[in-house]
């Protein structure tokens, strides 16, 4: 299910803005940029994402800005002695004039650039206060895939419906009426006697099976009618039904396959082809639900 959510925070001179994004997902996947400093409160910011969600791609962002920030330059002077000394020795031997102290300088671990060492009891109170606006923004996702929830439950409604309404008429056709059914398969037993006289008895009746199976559609019917009242019935449970939507879905194309495939009836044909297009419609919304 897709989401945004966003909150701001501050404390004396620190400033931060979270950013939380949700895209559709199968399952739950938490991906995290936190900077230098945050990395003790990584797994308890995971946690809490993972208790308020079930399902979607997550992103997390934060920002920190920090006003009038003081630096400590700190210089490895024993680093830099024995580097000029080697750097030297190897100048002499090839020949050429051995680099500046400022190359030197310049050379990682040489001179070291850091903020002034913060007092436990701030870190720790600052540190509390960007998990406080964390949840801020947690709420904000939350509340976003809420509103989405709410739309999206219209519109699987709408689409079983619809689902219902062509089964119901799959269901009024005089193609499938019991005398109709009966007469169809008369007239296919025949021919099948007439032009297998020799046949034997065992395989005729398995044949004649085969034929009633493919002229009766109840058993499909039925099934869609009870994924109908079982897609209903989760939709109204108010928790994370996104997994089981997403096979009731299968389980509708299934049968709307099965239809398709026992038709001998163009305007069954017709109705099971539309069968399919709503339920992949009701598949792609499925995968917006948490």
């Amino acid at each position: 299910m897709t989401g945004f959510g966003r909150a701001d925070g501050a404390r004396d001179d620190w400033r931060w803005h979270w950013e939380l994004k949700t895209v559709n997902a199968r399952g739950l996947d938490i991906r995290m940029r936190m900077p230098n400093g945050l990395e003790s409160i990584e797994q308890d910011l995971k946690k809490s994402l993972q208790s308020r969600l079930k399902r979607g791609a997550v992103q997390v962002f934060i920002n920190i800005e920090r006003e009038n920030a003081g630096t400590d330059v700190r210089v490895n002077a024993d680093v830099a002695t024995k580097l000029m000394a080697e750097l030297k020795t190897l100048a002499t031997g090839l020949g050429t004039e051995p680099p500046s102290l400022e190359a030197v300088l310049g050379i990682r671990g040489v001179i070291d650039i850091a903020e002034p060492d913060a007092d436990e009891e701030e870190t720790a109170a600052r540190l509390k206060a960007v998990t406080a606006t964390f949840d801020e923004a947690v709420q904000s996702l939350v509340s976003a895939r809420t509103d989405e929830g709410a739309k999206l439950h219209g519109i699987l409604d709408g689409v079983l419906n619809e689902v219902e309404e062509l089964v119901a008429r799959a269901d009024s056709l005089a193609a499938l009426a019991p005398e109709a059914i009966r007469k169809k398969l008369e007239a296919q037993v025949t021919e099948l006697l007439a032009d297998r006289a020799d046949m034997p008895e065992e395989r005729i009746i398995q044949e004649v099976a085969m034929l009633a199976g493919k002229a009766d559609i109840r058993e499909e019917l039925d099934r869609l009618r009870a994924h109908i009242a079982q897609a209903r019935a989760l939709l109204h449970e108010g928790e994370a039904v996104g997994r089981k939507l997403d096979f009731l879905a299968q389980e509708f194309n299934r049968e709307a396959n099965t239809l398709c495939s026992k038709s001998s009836d163009t305007e069954l044909t017709r109705i099971g082809l539309d069968l399919k297009a709503a339920i992949e419609q009701l598949r792609e919304q499925v995968q917006n639900v948490e």
